[in-house]
């Protein structure tokens, strides 16, 4: 009997162990259905959040970048967007005016890329062209004047800086003939030619301005020889309007000064480099970018100057007096402040034609157009 008591025992034992067991089951389960929905409702901080696309810039040269002038100019700004975070920035160099742009052009926007800004006056058409095709894309292009709804003009009032080195130079010419080696007949550089005169003769109404056109950005050794070819009727100052440091060496080896363009080209010609007018493009680059990553970029034409340092010139040879640097850095002040407008009346052309009636200013207008040379210069605009 007692035998039987036991087994009974046992079996009820085991019976409500079992039937725990069981209600146990529906309560985890419980639990677990809770802890999804708890999950499911959770805030996504608990994923990873999508990486921000990918900001691309394009850049077109029209010479190599080297390490002085224009393209040089330009790209030490785009190595400074480079370092922006979710920005990446590719360039392509030596592109030739025409046809070859357009193709180079045409290759970065089928790429996909945000930004494109053509460096160089003949880009002017080829980039309207491929914006015409990509409207989602921004198109920057320097020193024209066309525009599309995704495209911009830019450019900096580079004739401030210009005017300015003429004054040095003014100031350090013993022969009052002063030489300057230019590029291509187009407003933009006649602007600066006229700039440059103007600068001289404010301080040295006595001397003149002989130009020779090469029809080149860049090529060394034909705008070193254009340069010698001034020196040898008596230029004792040599400036320009190119990426190379050809007229910078011919001034040196001929024991006269010279003044630069586009960024300091003093290590070229450290005996002779009195200044240079150079570029800032870091200040717009950023600006510019800044718009159309927020949305606020527009279309038009940009033209900044001294006031926003986007030109500037460059430190003054040791050879400068400190009297000359004095005058030229107060005139700096002034144009800087609107005090001085550069194209102020009375103007005339080499004819003896005012141009700018006395207490005028030339307009935008008159200055992106302007095919004349102002009294003092010697050359043809052609």
């Amino acid at each position: 009997m007692r035998k039987l008591m036991l087994l009974l025992a046992a079996a009820l034992l085991v019976f409500g162990g079992l039937t725990g067991c069981e209600k146990e089951k529906p309560a985890e389960k419980t639990a677990t259905a809770e802890s999804a929905a708890k999950q499911d409702s959770a805030p996504a901080a608990t994923e990873e959040a999508p990486a921000e696309k990918e900001f691309k810039i394009g850049f077109v040269y029209v010479s190599p970048v080297g390490d002085a002038g224009w393209s040089y100019a330009h790209d030490q700004a785009r190595m400074e967007l480079e370092k922006r975070p979710g920005v990446t920035t590719s360039f392509v160099e030596s592109v030739p005016e025409g046809a070859d742009a357009e193709r180079v052009i045409l290759n970065m926007a089928r790429k996909g890329y945000d930004m494109i800004f053509t460096t160089s006056y003949g880009y002017m058409d080829p980039t309207l062209k491929v914006a015409g095709q990509y409207p989602d894309i921004t198109f920057m292009h320097c020193a024209g004047y066309k525009t599309a709804p995704n495209m911009s003009a830019y450019f900096g009032r580079v004739y401030q800086a210009r005017y300015l080195t003429g004054m040095v130079a003014g100031r350090m010419t013993k022969s009052n003939v002063l030489g300057y080696v230019a590029a291509f007949p187009i407003p933009e550089v006649i602007r600066g030619i006229n700039a440059f005169a103007l600068g001289v003769r404010s301080v040295n109404p006595d001397a003149q301005v002989r130009v020779v056109w090469t029809k080149t950005w860049y090529d060394p050794a034909t705008e070193k020889e254009a340069a010698k070819s001034l020196l040898d009727v008596g230029a004792d100052v040599i400036a320009q309007h190119q990426d190379s440091p050809g007229p910078q060496e011919a001034a040196q080896e001929r024991g006269v000064y010279s003044v630069g363009y586009n960024s300091d080209m003093s290590t070229f010609a450290p005996k002779a480099h009195l200044t240079s007018a150079v570029w800032n493009w870091q200040i717009f680059y950023d600006h510019v970018v800044d718009s159309v990553r927020d949305g606020s970029w527009q279309s038009g034409q940009y033209w900044w100057g001294l006031e926003h340092g986007i030109v500037d010139i460059a430190p003054f040879g040791d050879m400068v007096p400190q009297d000359v640097r004095d005058e030229v850095l107060a005139k700096k002040a002034d144009i800087a402040s609107g005090k001085v407008a550069v194209f102020t009346g009375p103007v005339k052309d080499q004819s003896g034609e005012i141009r700018i009636a006395e207490g005028e200013k030339a307009g935008d207008a008159a200055l992106l157009g302007m095919d004349w040379f102002v009294e003092g210069v010697v050359g043809t605009t052609e």
